[in-house]
Order: structure tokens, then C-alpha cells, then sequence
């Protein structure tokens, strides 16, 4: 039986992708139908966000490879409403249209996860930052402003995707209603459950009235339908491996019948910064899928292929343990394609499972590289780039959000006309700080070991500085309405308030500093910016090794490619080959820590994802 519906599905597929032909695409009578016929849906979450443009089809070819016939991918909001009103659904990743019809192209159904909130540990959930600057908005609630907003976003997704549906010629199957609802209404008690479901129906009729026409459903833990359900919306169950809980619970939102679907199935976990990195066997992988397999329960692995958290796109989450869990740059998620693309033994014992006689060939591996060690050649003190930045001058130390800056660092300062000496707490600091009196390291506080406070002794006439980075806005929780950064409450110097002439530097890294004009200055203990050039003959997939450096981002090619920190357990950064070059290539480095001066970088050729070293954090 399972060969003749892949039989089916294969000629369909080759067919759609030919002469992309209107199909229909429903949800009755218990099951999936596709042009009438009852189908499984193999699907597994890739985000093309996560992952350089040019590699995005080998990615999906691995993942036909497989045995799949569908991917899911959350859109990010944030990543394309780059300013307020400003949109960007065409440039290198964020070409989503793109990226739906190369799936279509290699044989694989899209489901698309609009949010508007998305979780998937990415900054702030997927919300623009600056939507916490708009008076009066609450977000993920029942308010104006916020409904305002999301109609706005929607509008402007459904502009790119509209013919990309699958009534229309395209491949996207099903849209989901909101993300993971039930557990936030679980979260937020405070909230009446009546005014939680205005909310969620508002934004769901919004996703019905700018025009999408497939199937929608709805995505939560088993146990949280009561608030994530939606009228007219399929549940679907989060993580949930017992065959009798699922049908059970989804009997009980769905007028007592399927289809069965685990949107969620997690064949691997989240990481952060610090912590242990997850993991999970083929085995216990290959079992859950069985069972699904011989229940009919179609699934969606999350993740099938991770990939990489550049630049500053990782969130973070929340616990009492620690205020704030980041996530790491890697988003490999023990999945079964690594985050450089590669088949684990995971894919290999899951492709045995799911393959048929017309699933391909493995695609090859991308060449990987290693680069003789890069001589770094010029290091620069990043107090003379502050020197040349205006300040900001107020009374109070400002937070990102009120001097209008998302990511990156902030550098506050402020000078004393007389001495003061003490404990200094920060207790809004957000999220981790180096301070410095009269350019001397004193110490370093860190919102994840909840270090908010040193002794300090500042003298006549010093100057009093902080630097203070976002490690990324939380994702997921009650705490996403809580997402300022910098400083956010008063700085107190043995009991007393610190007010007057605070200034505040702006430093967001969005592009990599240009230091052609600067001369060396790099100092040990003080933040500095690494430069360096190589030169290749052939360009491939390489890991630098980041070991024997502190806390810090590189660029490469003027690329942000993501953090590093030396607590682990990642200790390696993932350069794709395509954004390397034949010649001449730039790297450069900024180390917050610099606990000594460097003289090269190295490469390795496999990545280090489980080396823990959290001693190296406080």
C-alpha cells in the first residue's frame, strides 16, 4: 500500500512541477486529500532563513532524498519588516517566494507557518523589535495596535505567496492559525481565556480575509488544545509519541475524527549557551516514526535540517534558574541532516525507513575545506570607534529600544566629578556587561549566571564605563512581553542612584566596521576588533575554531555568520563555501573578553557542538 500511494504521489509531483496544474488540497472525512484521494503527509521543518540561498536546494534535494514529500518553515516577520514599514522579501535569504518554488521544483509540498509569532528560538519569536516602541500595543494579545500590525505583516506575505497555493498552480498545502497558542494562554492565567480566544480568532480570521484559500490548522502540546484550538482550524499535536493521546484529544476538537498529524516531531532538541547539548539516538527516532507510520499519522520532523542562526537572528529563553537561556549560533538540533548539510546516521536509519523505489539518490556532500591559519594583522580598540560616534546624552541609561536599536551593543558611560566606591548592581541588565573604570577591566556580569552586581571603587575624576550586549530578545513564554535590552533600571553604586550626563553609544554591528583609518591599538582586557585577509584556491564548506577565544561575532566577506562564547558546548562557527571566493577573502573578529592578543584563526574540518565549558562564562 505504501508503495502505491509513493508511486502515486511521485508521477503527481513530477507532473505539478512540469506544468504546475491547479490541484486541490482538503481536509474531510477523517483524512488529507489530494485531488480527492486520501495521502500521508512525510513532511519535515527546514527554514530558509537558516540557511545561505545558494545551498537551499541541495537541502531540499536531501530531504526528497529522504523519503519526504513536504517541507514546513515558520516565516520570520522580523526578518523581513527590517524597519518600521519597511519590507524586504527579495534580497539573498529572505526570498521566501523563491525558496517555496525550489520545492516545488524538486517534488516536495510546502505547509507554511506564518505566526505572526513563531517561537523556533529565533530573536524575539519572530516579532520586529521595534513593535515594542508602538504606544499602546501589547504583543500576542486582543489590542489595536497589535492587530494593526499583524493585518499589515499578512498583507504583505500574502502579496508574495497568494499564487503560490496550491489551488492556484503552487505547492503550499496547508497555513497555520498562530503557533503553539495553548501554551502561552497556559502561561498567562492573568488573562481571562475569553479575551485570549478574541485574540486568536481575530488574527485567525485575518489569515481567512486577506485571501488565503488552503487548509489551516493549529499546532500545540496535546494538553493545551483548550486555549490553541481554533474553530475551523485542524489540531495538531506537538511531540505527542502515544497513538491513543493523539487520536483522542484530536477526536475531542474535531468533531470525533482525523486526520491525525504531529506537526512537531522532534527528532532532536533546542540548544543554548552553557548548557549540555541534547541529543537523540536513530533508534528511538526510526521507532516514534514507525509507529506513526503504521497508525497513519502523518508528521512533520522538527527539525529535519536545522542549519545556522547568523548574525544576530538566535533568541533565547526564560527560566527562574537563569533569567535568560540564548540559544547558540548553531541550530544543528540533532537533526537528521547536520547543519552543514551532511547526512547523519539519523537520515540514514530514517531514509531506510521512508524510502520507496522511486525515492533519489542522496545528493553529493558539499566539498569541505580547511584554510591554512589566518594571520590576523591588524587589531583595533573598539573604544576608537566609540570616539567617533555621537552620544546619546540623558539623564538615566536609555535601553536599546529608546535610542532605536535592535541588536548588538550598547556602550554607556559616564564620567564622576567625585570618587564613590561599593557595590555596583544592575539588576536590569540585559544581558551581559564588561565594566571598566579608567579603561581597566573590573568585571564581567552576566544576566545567565544572574551576575548583576561587583564591588567597584571608581576615583576622583574617572570615567565609568559599561558594555552591554543583547544575547538575543526571549522567544518563547509569558516573559516575550518583557524584551527590552541594555539597562533598564537604574544603576546603583553602594546604595545610591547614579543619575546625570549618562552617555550611551550606539554600536550595532549591523554591517562589519570598516578600521581602514584605525591603526593597531587592540590591548589585552579591553574589546577589541580583530582583522585579517586569506587567500583560496578552491572554496568549500570550513568550521573555524574559536577555542581559544572568549565572547564575541565574526564577519566573513562582511558576513555576519554568528556568536561565539567559549562556555560552549559550541565551539565552532559554520563558514558556508558560497560565501567564500577564489582569491582574496576578508575575516574580522570581535572579541568582547580579549583576555589575551591574538595572531591568527584556525579552520577544522568537522564541527565541535558538545564541548561544555561553562567555568569559562563567569
Amino acid at each position: 500500500m505504501k508503495k502505491i500511494y509513493f508511486t502515486f504521489l511521485f508521477l503527481f509531483l513530477s507532473l505539478c512541477a512540469t506544468a504546475q496544474e491547479k490541484q486541490s488540497f482538503a481536509i474531510a472525512n477523517g483524512n488529507f486529500l489530494l485531488n480527492g484521494k486520501p495521502i500521508q503527509i512525510h513532511s519535515g521543518e527546514m527554514h530558509y532563513s537558516r540557511i545561505p540561498q545558494p545551498y537551499w536546494r541541495h537541502r531540499l534535494k536531501m530531504m526528497k532524498a529522504m523519503g519526504l514529500n513536504a517541507v514546513a518553515t515558520y516565516v520570520f516577520w522580523n526578518y523581513h519588516e527590517t524597519a518600521p514599514g519597511i519590507w524586504d522579501f527579495k534580497t539573498g535569504n529572505k526570498n521566501l517566494a523563491e525558496y517555496i518554488k525550489t520545492a516545488q521544483e524538486e517534488g516536495l509540498f510546502v505547509i507554511l507557518r506564518p505566526g505572526p509569532y513563531v517561537c523556533a528560538e529565533w530573536e524575539f519569536g519572530g516579532y520586529p523589535w521595534f513593535l515594542q516602541n508602538v504606544p499602546n500595543m501589547v504583543i500576542r494579545g486582543n489590542n489595536t495596535a497589535y492587530l494593526t500590525a499583524t493585518k499589515a505583516y499578512f498583507t504583505e506575505l500574502y502579496n508574495q505567496v497568494k499564487n503560490l497555493q496550491i489551488t492556484k498552480g503552487g505547492p503550499i498545502i496547508m497555513v497555520q492559525g498562530e503557533n503553539e497558542f495553548g501554551s502561552y494562554v497556559a502561561q498567562r492565567k492573568d488573562i481571562p481565556l475569553d479575551e485570549h480566544k478574541k485574540y486568536s480568532a481575530a488574527v485567525f480570521q485575518q489569515l481567512k480575509d486577506i485571501g488565503f484559500e488552503v487548509p489551516f490548522f493549529t499546532s500545540d502540546g496535546s494538553w493545551l488544545f483548550e486555549g490553541g484550538a481554533l474553530p475551523g482550524a485542524l489540531p495538531t499535536a506537538n511531540g505527542e509519541s502515544d497513538i491513543t493521546k493523539l487520536k483522542n484529544v484530536v477526536n475531542q476538537f474535531n468533531n470525533g475524527q482525523g486526520p491525525y498529524m504531529v506537526a512537531e516531531f522532534y527528532p532532536g532538541w533546542l540548544d543554548h549557551w552553557a548548557e549540555p547539548f541534547p541529543t537523540q539516538t536513530p533508534e528511538e527516532t526510526v521507532s516514534q516514526t514507525q509507529k506513526y507510520l503504521d497508525n497513519q499519522v502523518s508528521f512533520n520532523y522538527y527539525m529535519v535540517h536545522g542549519g545556522t542562526n547568523f548574525g544576530f537572528t538566535s533568541g533565547a529563553n526564560y527560566d527562574k534558574e537563569h533569567d535568560i537561556q540564548p540559544d547558540m549560533t548553531s541550530y544543528d538540533y540533532d537533526a537528521p541532516i547536520s547543519e552543514a548539510g551532511w547526512a547523519t546516521p539519523k537520515y540514514n536509519a530514517l531514509r531506510a525507513l521512508l524510502k520507496t523505489n522511486e525515492t533519489p539518490a542522496i545528493p553529493a556532500k558539499m566539498p569541505v575545506i580547511t584554510i591554512p591559519n589566518i594571520a590576523l594583522t591588524k587589531t583595533v580598540d573598539l573604544a576608537d570607534l566609540k570616539s567617533k560616534i555621537p552620544p546619546v546624552t540623558a539623564d538615566n541609561p536609555l535601553t536599546f529600544e529608546q535610542l532605536n536599536q535592535g541588536d548588538g551593543y550598547v556602550w554607556y558611560s559616564k564620567r564622576f566629578t567625585q570618587p564613590i566606591s561599593g557595590k555596583l548592581e544592575l539588576k536590569g541588565l540585559r544581558d551581559y556587561a564588561i565594566v571598566y573604570v579608567n579603561g581597566k577591566k573590573v568585571a564581567e556580569l552576566n544576566r545567565y549566571y544572574k551576575k548583576y552586581d561587583c564591588e567597584i571603587e571608581v576615583p576622583f575624576n574617572a570615567t565609568l564605563d559599561i558594555l552591554v550586549e543583547n544575547m538575543g530578545r526571549i522567544n518563547y513564554g509569558s516573559q516575550i512581553n518583557a524584551n527590552n535590552k541594555g539597562i533598564i533600571s537604574p544603576v546603583i553604586i553602594n546604595g545610591e542612584t547614579i543619575t546625570g550626563n549618562w552617555k550611551m553609544y550606539k554600536l550595532p554591528m549591523a554591517q562589519e566596521p570598516d578600521l581602514t583609518t584605525y591603526k593597531n591599538s587592540g590591548k589585552t582586557d579591553r574589546p577589541t576588533l580583530y582583522q585579517g585577509t586569506f587567500n583560496l584556491s578552491k572554496t568549500g564548506d570550513t568550521f573555524l575554531d574559536m577555542r581559544d577565544w572568549g565572547k564575541g561575532i565574526v564577519f566573513v566577506n562582511g558576513i555576519n555568520i554568528g556568536r561565539y562564547w567559549s562556555v560552549g558546548p559550541q565551539q565552532t562557527l559554520y563558514v558556508p563555501g558560497c560565501w567564500l571566493k577564489k582569491g582574496k577573502n576578508t575575516i574580522q573578529i570581535f572579541e568582547q573578553k580579549n583576555g589575551k592578543i591574538q595572531k591568527e584563526v584556525k579552520t577544522i574540518s568537522t564541527p565541535i557542538l558538545e564541548d561544555l565549558k561553562p567555568e569559562n562564562g563567569q
